[in-house]
């Protein structure tokens, strides 16, 4: 209990000091730092003490007055040598934290970074700096959004855009992307044209990193804007889906690229009135071609894009007509997740209501066991209900004792991200 004395704590044989422990989780401190009552806490604990709305000093119990929290560099440096003094009971050293962004350094360099007055080397500086505190935590993202820093960025990311893009604008992109902005915001980005139409240029930059930033903002723009209008606004410009789906066809080897050209994809392809322009881009067999590359959550967006785009007739014949689809789309059900199984399942309904040859394909391919298997399982119900509109048009292809009566499919929407 707070304002006790805390007797040491017996581990494997040897004891940690009890000042070495915080008061609050009475676990070794990782992050000691010390408030203005002179106690010390791991920061994680008495943060969590602060937030959930109290407001005196665990230990003396003394209001607190100033609630910021001074790393004690000292003692943690003690609690290190501790540790690699008792390595040999498996003790492992704490690693030194990263001290969280201080505001008032965030807002100097937010200063000098928006001054037009500052020399270019001086706010590129800044950007960069602020780019490295952001990428740091959660923490200092949250610190430097506080401080109006996103419209800032996107001032900068906009601005002299006729020139083409500069040092500074894809700065202030790479840092932009690290937050999710507003509506308001998104629909700032999304309703003016040139800024549009900046954004499918940069898809196309010498950067690969630039690329995946721009394809980044595009998503988060799609996914915060609710209005239609301005979404297909968006997706009806030509470069963009071009610019998306070759990140997904030739950036690989870049850790980002699967992930954001999936979810940006994903965002162009839920406007229905543009979902031409993907199969005019060669997505469909892009995400074929990657879909055994992808991890869970991506693999269920690809698959949900998928599902949509076969719900245009070109979408459904571009699928047709790649020799992989069918066999990955059967593979895949059951093997991913609920989610996955559905619109897989949704999508393969659509291809062999288009094709007889798929149709032979999907049988090939064992789809039989795969359907019996998923409407005799805990599904969802639109997983079912697809599963067995797929056995009704697969019937005449199974022996006629495999299949019993199945209920009328039902249309459903893709599920939102």
């Amino acid at each position: 209990m707070p304002g006790t004395a805390i007797e040491p704590l017996d581990l494997v044989g040897f004891q940690i000091p009890y000042h070495f422990r915080c008061p609050i989780s009475l676990e070794l401190m990782r992050d000691p730092v010390t408030l203005s009552t002179g106690q010390t806490y791991d920061r994680s604990s008495i943060e969590s003490w602060v937030a959930t709305g109290n407001t005196t000093c665990p230990v003396s119990r003394v209001p607190l007055t100033d609630f910021t929290f001074i790393p004690n560099h000292t003692l943690r440096r003690l609690i290190q040598d501790w540790c690699v003094a008792n390595q040999a009971f498996g003790i492992q050293r704490i690693p030194t934290p990263k001290q969280p962004a201080d505001p008032t350094m965030v807002r100097t360099l937010l200063a000098q970074a928006s001054s037009l007055s500052n020399p270019f080397q001086s706010r590129l500086s800044a950007l960069r700096r602020l780019k490295g505190l952001a990428r740091d935590s959660e923490k200092n993202r949250c610190v430097i959004s506080a401080h109006n820093a996103r419209e800032m960025l996107m001032n900068i990311l906009f601005s002299d855009t006729g020139s083409g893009s500069s040092e500074f604008n894809v700065e202030a992109l790479a840092v932009l992307v690290m937050f999710q902005l507003s509506e308001s915001e998104c629909e700032s980005i999304a309703s003016d044209p040139d800024r549009v139409i900046y954004l499918s240029h940069l898809l196309f930059h010498s950067s690969i990193e630039v690329r995946v930033n721009s394809a980044s903002l595009i998503e988060i723009v799609l996914s915060g804007t609710r209005s239609s209008e301005l979404r297909a606004q968006i997706s009806n410009v030509d470069e963009i889906f071009e610019g998306v789906t070759d990140i997904l066809r030739n950036l690989n080897s870049y850790p980002r690229a699967l992930k954001t050209g999936i979810r940006s994809l994903f965002a162009l392809c839920s406007v229905k009135q543009t979902r031409h322009k993907a199969v005019q881009a060669g997505t469909p067999e892009t995400l074929i071609n990657r879909l055994p590359d992808l991890d869970k959550c991506e693999a269920e967006r690809a698959l949900a894009t998928i599902e949509l785009l076969c719900r245009i007739p070109s979408g459904c014949s571009a699928f047709v007509s790649h020799a992989l689809s069918v066999p990955l789309l059967v593979k895949t059900i059951l093997k991913i997740s609920e989610r996955a199984t559905e619109y897989a399942a949704g999508a393969l309904v659509a291809l062999c209501s288009e094709s007889e040859q798929c149709q032979r394909e999907a049988v090939n391919a064992g789809v039989l066991t795969q359907l019996l298997l998923l409407v005799q399982s805990n599904c969802t119900g639109r997983a079912k209900r697809k599963a067995q509109m797929l056995l009704k048009l697969l019937r005449d292809s199974w022996p006629e004792d495999s299949i019993g009566n199945s209920d009328d499919y039902a249309c459903s929407e893709i599920v939102p991200f």
